[in-house]
């Protein structure tokens, strides 16, 4: 029988047959991505990524991993809640949320988890501590999978929404999806204030002030190859750390 990761197409038949080491939890947004990429561009990228993740981590190491259906709430900016159909999830929703997904996996007994990451308005950082106090032994790990490796070695002009990266990576797994001849410049005012631009300070951006088509960074140059050659780095990236991961059974065992 063909080993499943995703949950979305697999049944209890086979779950309840199988154990497994580590569940994934892809998390994106709903929002508008330039005019060519499709709003759910954060949760189909993240979703689409812990599932090779997990295949490549069972045919290397027998690492069995379960892939949730990604969350699609997202927090937004200023500016971009007011755009048709963009939806901004407050902080007590996102936590909500990932405290009942939480609960219910450690009742079933899992003890790992890792959040894929799509959406850079995302923070969980707060949230995994103070699940940590309430779920001293569930081990949960946040990440992004756009930081796993150097953007600057795959692309020419990388930005931080539906840019090159995204579009590249989109084009890879579901060019159906793109259409690239519609997409904006992308063009994108930056802080005129040297802390808020260096990051000593932070503040969110007004989107509506920022950019005219939602995008920061310009996706022309996108291809296929760029974003299946960014992707196999992200996943390396992945299996490396689910590897070790997968053999810590206690807390203490995270420390040297």
């Amino acid at each position: 029988m063909k080993e499943s990761f995703d949950l979305i197409t697999t049944t209890f038949g086979r779950t309840r047959e199988r154990q497994y080491d580590v569940v994934l939890l892809p998390w994106g947004a709903t929002e508008p991505h330039n005019l060519h990429l499709p709003y759910l561009t954060d949760c189909i990228l993240s979703h689409d990524i812990a599932l090779d993740v997990a295949d490549t981590l069972f045919k290397q190491s027998g690492v069995r991993c379960m892939v949730m259906p990604p969350v699609n709430m997202g927090a937004q900016n200023p500016g971009q809640r007011e755009l048709p159909f963009c939806v901004h999830a407050r902080y007590e929703t996102q936590k909500a949320i990932l405290t009942d997904i939480v609960a219910s996996l450690y009742t079933q007994g899992f003890r790992r988890m890792l959040i894929v990451n799509g959406h850079g308005g995302n923070v969980f950082k707060p949230m995994i501590r103070d699940l940590s106090l309430d779920y001293p032994d569930f081990m949960i790990v946040s990440s992004e999978w756009y930081k796993q490796a150097n953007p600057k070695d795959f692309f020419e002009n990388p930005g931080d929404h539906a840019d090159e990266i995204e579009t590249s990576v989109m084009m890879y797994y579901h060019p159906e999806l793109i259409c690239l001849e519609e997409a904006g410049e992308g063009r994108a005012k930056g802080f005129a204030i040297d802390a808020l631009k260096n990051g000593k300070a932070w503040l969110p951006r007004n989107w509506s002030m920022v950019t005219q088509d939602t995008g920061i960074g310009n996706p022309m140059k996108s291809t296929a190859d760029k974003g299946k050659r960014f992707v196999d780095a992200v996943i390396g990236e992945y299996v490396n750390f689910l590897r070790d991961f997968a053999k810590i059974n206690q807390i203490s065992e995270l420390y040297l």
